[in-house]
């Protein structure tokens, strides 16, 4: 075993793993896993017989693994893959050691620095919007500045404001971090929502006309360049802003049609700061400096939903 350029090679020949330890996650803890489930799993790429159903349970999740590999139903190659595999798919426990861990770590979830860095007190004169994240306490209590909110909704990751910040990208892409979130444009969609979002002669004159400008909303691509449509590609999450009908569909409607659900609202009528077309216009990815066309699913990031989904607890 190896490393080189922040990479590490396990095993010989056709048999060898090629990857890159995880920020927050210890370079011998990394190899160790991955040695130890390639020294388990050898046989594991080879046509195995099926299970025998009169064999005695697993004893243990180490057990489970050793099982899952000797069949060949556990495949681990790539970066993240030792996440995933002895991780999430085991819906092990994540503790909040770990979570403190992450908030502690330069580039834990893409380019940037430590969120305690900026926020670490909910002093706003000394935290940026209150906000204090080197405490499970103050996690959970969130931003205290005006508009004070929650950033944690325990068992809903994706409606928590603190998975939002760390995998959206501020639209339209390109944006700079410091550009105003208070134009006439931006304020026009604002207003329309908190109005109702109505499809009035406002909408239809002062609000749809925005989208097909390039340069709305600070940057020189217009909205419907990557939202037209309600496929994806070549919309980016099934988003299509041609229309109001359109826009009051939401997200990945054709993806969850299929399953009997209606798409994800981008548009909470009378509540701009709920709608994520909104969100999206005015907020910037966490932590500054993360590169827009970084995965936004780190592994990392994948960890910190998992304890939210397990209700976010300080243990």
């Amino acid at each position: 075993m190896f490393k080189a350029k922040n990479v590490i090679r396990i095993g010989k020949g056709a048999n060898a793993v090629l990857a890159r330890p995880l920020s927050g996650i210890p370079l011998a803890i990394w190899a160790f896993s991955l040695t130890f489930a390639l020294a388990l799993g050898s046989t594991a790429a080879q046509q195995t017989p099926p299970p025998n159903p009169h064999s005695p349970p697993p004893t243990s999740v180490t057990h489970q693994m050793y099982l899952d590999m000797k069949l060949g139903t556990l495949n681990i190659h790539g970066d993240n893959a030792v996440v995933e595999a002895l991780v999430l798919q085991r819906d092990i426990p994540i503790t909040y050691d770990y979570v403190a861990t992450l908030m502690r770590t330069p580039n834990a979830f893409g380019e940037g620095p430590a969120c305690i860095v900026c926020h670490s007190s909910n002093d706003q004169l000394k935290s940026y919007r209150g906000l204090n994240l080197s405490s499970c306490e103050g996690i959970l209590l969130g931003a205290t500045e005006a508009p004070a909110n929650p950033i944690v909704i325990k068992g809903e990751p994706f409606q928590s404001h603190l998975i939002q910040r760390i995998r959206n990208n501020r639209m339209p892409l390109g944006t700079p971090f410091f550009a105003p979130v208070d134009t006439d444009s931006i304020l026009a969609v604002k207003d329309w929502i908190n109005a109702g979002a109505l499809n009035d002669e406002n909408f239809t004159t002062k609000v749809l006309p925005l989208f097909v400008d390039p340069v709305a909303f600070g940057s020189e691509t217009a909205c419907t360049e990557c939202h037209k449509s309600f496929r994806d590609p070549p919309s980016f999450n099934e988003v299509n802003l041609t229309s109001y009908d359109a826009i009051m569909t939401g997200a990945f409607s054709k993806t969850r049609k299929k399953q009997n659900l209606p798409g994800l609202p981008i548009v909470v009528p009378s509540n701009a700061e709920a709608s994520p077309l909104y969100q999206r216009l005015t907020t910037s990815r966490m932590p500054p400096g993360t590169d827009p066309g970084s995965p936004a699913d780190h592994p990392n990031t994948l960890l910190l939903m998992r304890w939210i989904e397990q209700g976010a607890s300080c243990d």
